[in-house]
């Protein structure tokens, strides 16, 4: 058994609260790893280095951040046209990576990657189709699927019929209810997340130097 060594021992249990002063018997050092342990589970997106997070989370980012005299792979003109449409969103390769990685921290990434497989699915050679439509079908629509997405029954059962012969436009219907899935709930959270409001204040801040 464990021994009890802080007196309120539900603590360890409740990583997100904050106390506004420790309880008797509560060591600096057990208030530490407490903190530490928050920390770890808290997406790093939210810390108060946007530019560093962003850097790790897209390699390729740090040249657009940055002030060049070349082109930037990314201007504050285009991150304010992600906001105009998901579809703009996810017309861009750096939007969708960071809407992607939005995603992660609410756990539903698997809305986009379903979305990107369709979208590479449309372009599969005639021969190769049935073993593409297979694996996406086993990863993200089957009901024991891993990464299995929120649709309902009937388009989970017609899709499956669909897997006998699969053509490009097989999950065409899947595809269009996890977009609008996205665009009504994940995508207006998105644009009021610190993840693209910083992105966007950088770039804007880095336009006036």
């Amino acid at each position: 058994m464990r021994a009890a060594a802080i007196p309120t021992p539900t603590l360890d249990k409740m990583p997100g609260m904050i106390f506004s002063a420790n309880p008797k018997g509560l060591k600096e050092t057990s208030h530490s790893h407490l903190e530490e342990k928050t920390q770890r589970r808290r997406p790093r997106a939210f810390g108060m280095d946007m530019k560093a997070y962003l850097r790790s989370m897209i390699p390729h980012l740090e040249s657009g951040i940055k002030s060049s005299k070349s082109k930037d792979i990314l201007s504050a003109d285009e991150v304010i046209q992600w906001s105009h449409s998901l579809e703009k969103l996810l017309a861009n390769q750096i939007g969708k990576d960071v809407f992607g990685n939005f995603l992660k921290t609410e756990f539903s990434e698997e809305n986009i990657e379903f979305w990107l497989a369709c979208e590479d699915y449309k372009k599969t050679e005639s021969d190769l189709l049935y073993c593409k439509a297979q694996k996406i079908y086993k990863a993200f629509v089957h009901s024991d699927a891993a990464k299995q997405i929120n649709i309902d029954f009937r388009t989970r059962e017609s899709t499956a019929k669909k897997m006998k012969a699969p053509t490009p436009t097989s999950f065409d219907e899947a595809q269009k209810i996890i977009f609008t899935l996205m665009e009504k709930d994940s995508y207006p959270r998105f644009l009021k997340s610190a993840i693209y409001i910083n992105l966007l204040n950088d770039l804007q801040a880095n336009n006036l130097k």
